[in-house]
């Protein structure tokens, strides 16, 4: 399709300018017409290359441009704006064109699990009604724009599984209706700000897989309606804050593969009486593993393997009847006597359990035999790379498919499914 007229070029680019502090739905319709929303789809479309899916095919002058395959027009007073732009899944090749900006009625943009690359276009912060941008999934690089937090209505920002590189910007705390923060798998640096403390209705902090450096600030005990908080395979140190193991309304904590140290609290089951998965793998946490995980009764995966926990195993893990997944090797629990596998009896309740490594010394007692119980074999550090795989498998199998869990073995609570999909991208990261 050909571009527009050259005549309009410097009109457009005055708009990329012009339009930045247009407030959402007031005064931007006085002096930009709905063809400013057409020739910034028909810039988007020019610097990409359509997929084998020929989503684009219907970009054409034959169709008005809200008829166009992932576009979406709407609006009581402006029923012929754009208001969404939803192309996931489409093997979309190229940059993300800055004439987006031009969009000013969009809610939301959805081009997830494509291969855009480049920069996220700093011209994204010009749209006020935006509340759902999901960019996940690409190959984008550079710096996340500070330019985004001017998008003040953003409720869902999905930029994980990307090359992003530099800090996470302060100024995301000021975005005060922020629900689900996904920046993992990037190349993200520096220190999590403790601005992200402020985001009052946060439920999901997904920051896995970056190289995050520093210490958990204590701000974030201050997100009361946080659910998930997931920072594992970072270079993080120090303590979990205290205030974060108050936060009831915690489901998944999942700190693995970092460099934290020192106790699980003896009440964690009774502070986090909703926690679903917990996973301190391959960190320097000591002491005994606290009894009171058993309170916690929605427990699918606990996974606490290559620390310095000590001490029994809790002989009342059985009544966590919806336990899959129990890991406890690499550390120092038990004394080597018959009696540390006590805690084997109490987990015939749990019909649920799929994977257990119980990690204790030799008893001199015959392996646990099953199809899928026992410990993998070589040391767990040894094996470190093999244990990732096969979390990450099995991990992605069950959230994915997770109506399947029966043929794959893996019984997931179904809040736990639901807590982990998203609609419209599979969001799982973990």
């Amino acid at each position: 399709m050909e571009l527009p007229p050259m005549t309009l070029w410097p009109f457009l680019s005055f708009l990329l300018v012009s339009s930045t502090h247009v407030p959402c739905f007031f005064g931007s319709a006085a002096h930009i017409s709905n063809e400013t929303d057409h020739l910034a789809l028909l810039h988007f479309k020019v610097l990409i290359t359509d997929g084998p899916l020929h989503s684009l095919s219907s970009w054409n002058h034959t169709l008005h441009f809200c008829r166009w395959q992932g576009v979406t027009c709407g609006g009581r007073r402006h029923p012929q704006r754009v208001i969404a732009l939803i192309l996931t899944e489409n093997n979309l090749v190229g940059p993300i064109s800055p004439f987006i900006g031009n969009l000013t009625f969009l809610k939301r943009i959805d081009l997830a699990n494509n291969s855009f690359r480049g920069p996220i276009p700093e011209q994204m912060g010009q749209l006020f009604c935006l509340w759902f941008l999901a960019l996940d999934n690409n190959t984008l690089t550079g710096e996340i724009p500070t330019n985004l937090t001017h998008s003040s209505k953003l409720e869902f920002l999905y930029l994980s599984r990307n090359r992003l590189s530099g800090r996470i910007p302060t100024e995301i705390g000021s975005l005060s209706k922020l629900t689900k923060l996904y920046l993992g798998k990037n190349n993200l640096t520096g220190s999590i700000p403790l601005s992200l403390g402020n985001l009052s209705s946060l439920s999901l902090l997904y920051l896995t897989r970056n190289s995050l450096d520093g210490s958990i600030p204590d701000d974030l005990g201050r997100l009361a309606s946080l659910e998930v908080f997931a920072i594992s395979e970072n270079e993080l140190s120090g303590r979990i804050p205290p205030q974060l193991y108050n936060l009831s309304s915690i489901k998944v904590l999942d700190v693995g593969l970092n460099r934290l140290h020192g106790n699980l609290p003896p009440n964690l089951g009774f502070t986090l009486p909703n926690l679903q998965w917990l996973s301190t793998t391959a960190n320097q946490f000591t002491g005994p593993i606290p009894i009171s995980l058993s309170n916690a009764s929605g427990l699918v995966i606990i996974d606490l393997t290559d620390n310095s926990f000590s001490g029994s195993v809790p002989t009342n893990l059985g009544s966590l009847k919806g336990l899959s997944d129990l890991r406890l090797s690499g550390n120092k629990l038990g004394i080597g006597k018959s009696h540390d596998l006590i805690f084997l009896d109490s987990l015939t309740n749990c019909s649920s359990l799929r994977k257990l490594q119980p990690g204790l010394p030799s008893t001199g007692l015959p392996p646990i035999k099953g199809e899928n119980r026992g410990e993998e074999k070589g040391s767990s550090r040894g094996g470190q790379e093999k244990r990732e795989g096969d979390v990450e498998t099995g991990r992605a199998v069950a959230a994915v498919h997770g109506w399947e869990r029966k043929a794959e073995g893996c019984m997931w609570s179904a809040p736990l499914v639901s807590l982990l999909l998203e609609t419209g991208s599979k969001r799982i990261g973990f």
